[in-house]
This record gives structure tokens, C-alpha cells and sequence, in this order.
């Protein structure tokens, strides 16, 4: 009895630490690699959270309506291997942001490279195909 509840618990755990894995999605499944976007715009957060970070920015349109964009980039840990920090995007950081649009249309992107004013450019991504490759190549 007691080595049936033991397995019982080990299967509970295991499963639970797989969740995240199971949360996690593919590329195509969300954004559409037929809608490629250039985004210009301003920072307004940063959120350093697994499994991915996003980047949020204010992009002005040609109307001059401000729309916030949220922007996928890799992981954390892919971040900071490619150069980031928690203070590289400031809120009011100028960039460029390369990527793929949701497939539902909203103002949702999956990032591929980020340029800053100086002209640094530096890959976010971790599931588009323009980043297979990429990790650690700034």
C-alpha cells in the first residue's frame, strides 16, 4: 500500500513538472509566416517571464493612431545569452522590431530580431524559422 501511494506521488509530480511542456506551442501554430511585420515604436515594458519574454511596444501608424504591440521573443535565458539584460529595454527605448504577426490578426507578434537607434541588432527569437540557428549569434 504504501509503495502504491510512493509511484502514485512520483507520477503526480512528474506530471506537473511536465505541464509547461505541454503548454508550450510551435510556431505555426499561432503566427503566420505569411505576415511578416516591421515594427518601429517605443518600449513600454518588458516582461522576463517562462516561457518566453515579450517586449511591448507603442507603434505609431501612418494615421497617427498609437497601437501597443506584444512581441515574443526567446526565453530568459535565451535573452541573456544573446545579450539582453533586465535593463537593455528601458521603457522609451527607440527600436525596430522584426518578426511574424498573429494569425488572428492582433496586434501580437513573434519576434525575430530587434535594431536599436545605434543600429545593434540583436536576435530574439526562439521559435521562428528566420532564428533556427541563431542561439548566441548577435
Amino acid at each position: 500500500m504504501r509503495t502504491r501511494g510512493s509511484v502514485l506521488a512520483i507520477v503526480v509530480e512528474l506530471l506537473g513538472a511536465a505541464a509547461p511542456v505541454w503548454a508550450h506551442h510551435a510556431f505555426a501554430a499561432e503566427f503566420d509566416i505569411k505576415k511578416p511585420v516591421k515594427l518601429e515604436g517605443k518600449v513600454t515594458t518588458m516582461e522576463w517571464t517562462n516561457p518566453h519574454a515579450w517586449i511591448h511596444i507603442d507603434v505609431t501608424g501612418p494615421d497617427g493612431k498609437v497601437t501597443n504591440w506584444m512581441v515574443e521573443c526567446g526565453s530568459p535565458n535565451v535573452m541573456l545569452r544573446r545579450g539582453f539584460t533586465k535593463r537593455s529595454l528601458e521603457a522609451g527605448t527607440e527600436l525596430t522590431v522584426e518578426g511574424y504577426q498573429a494569425k488572428n490578426g492582433e496586434f501580437r507578434a513573434n519576434g525575430s530580431s530587434v535594431t536599436f537607434k545605434d543600429g545593434k541588432r540583436i536576435f530574439v527569437g526562439g521559435s521562428n524559422p528566420d532564428d533556427l540557428g541563431n542561439s548566441g549569434r548577435q
